[in-house]
């Protein structure tokens, strides 16, 4: 099952409280303070995991806590740190407070490390408090309390290129066929579940990410259908492919109807390029001409059939460009100079 946000519980580990002790050696024989400090407790810690693609391993695991500090000893010997607790997470997670709506970060690749609940400071041994005035000190200190969140996760998927469009549009179909993903496909509405992710390898060893996204609809944006769902997915795309099937009614109307639902959920994706891109152009008579639809703002047009092959190399070329030309837009925007 494709799980892409869960709520968890976590607690830094409690810091070991600090020793009251006493020296008793041979020699001295008034002895002095000697007790040791307690030991800090453990992080909890998410690490990016690259052989992980969902937060499933957390839907039914909630609660985690690292590792409670030792207290000290006698002999200034310090109490044993906790052990940090590492939970593993898909890359692309976003940890948000859930209490605030604080983000605490995102791990984008593996193996990034975040620190989402802090361990407690260990506490303060007697012989810490011992001065000219005060040379037997009785004082100790208790270890403190290990942050405590609730941390909602969020998963938003890696991709180079999104594939956007309404149910039966013929994004599964063009992913298996492009790539080795092989999403389930069928003739109804909403075959598409959950969303793929696909690797696209083109000749001299170059190679991209797509991902399929299940269907958009009217009033996604307000939480109908299950596109909206996974809407987030596509923010993390650098362009997008709209599939507009050639056996729609009105694909301008199509079009448009998409690009506002886009729009509607986030600015940033109504900025993002995007290409114009007829599918199943198995079914459309030779007669009827080619279709189009006015779109200047597109990056590309193109007229493919994912069942026979025809313009699939246009296709896959136009993203690389595409890709290649948003890579040096960011390595430009990150060195001004």
């Amino acid at each position: 099952m494709f799980i892409d946000s869960v709520r968890i519980e976590v607690e830094g580990g409690r810091g070991g409280s600090g020793a009251e002790a006493f020296r008793r050696e041979k020699g001295v024989p008034r002895g002095g303070p000697a007790g040791g400090d307690g030991g800090k407790g453990g992080d909890v810690i998410l690490v990016g995991d690259a052989g992980l693609t969902t937060l499933s391993d957390y839907r039914y695991r909630r609660h985690h806590r690292a590792e409670r500090g030792r207290h000290g000893g006698g002999s200034n010997r310090t109490g044993r740190g906790g052990r940090d607790l590492e939970l593993r997470v898909p890359p692309g997670t976003i940890a948000v407070d859930d209490d605030n709506g604080e983000v605490l970060g995102e791990l984008l690749a593996a193996p990034e490390r975040l620190v989402v609940a802090r361990g407690g400071r260990g506490g303060r041994g007697n012989a810490r408090f011992a001065s000219a005035t005060h040379q037997a000190p009785r004082r100790w200190e208790p270890g403190e309390e290990g942050q405590h969140r609730q941390v909602r996760l969020e998963l938003k998927l890696i991709a180079d290129i999104g594939l956007v469009g309404e149910p039966n549009a013929g994004k599964s179909t063009l992913l298996s066929r492009i790539s080795r993903a092989r999403p389930k496909i069928a003739d109804y509405p909403f075959t598409t579940l959950t969303p793929n992710l696909g690797v696209v390898e083109l000749p001299d060893f170059r190679s991209f990410v797509v991902a399929d996204i299940p269907g958009i609809i009217e009033g996604a944006h307000d939480g109908k259908g299950l596109g909206h769902r996974f809407l987030r997915h596509i923010e993390r795309t650098r362009a997008l492919a709209i599939l507009l099937p050639v056996d729609d009614e009105d694909p301008a109307a199509v079009l448009a109807g998409l690009r506002d639902e886009l729009a509607q959920y986030s600015a940033r994706l109504a900025e993002l390029p995007f290409a114009v891109v007829f599918s199943k152009m198995d079914l459309h008579p030779p007669e009827a001409g080619e279709p189009a639809v006015e779109a200047p703002a597109a990056w590309g047009t193109y007229r493919l059939s994912a069942v026979t092959g025809k313009g699939l190399d246009a296709f896959l070329e136009g993203c690389w460009r595409q890709l290649r030309a948003a890579r040096r837009d960011e390595e430009s925007a990150e060195d001004p100079w």
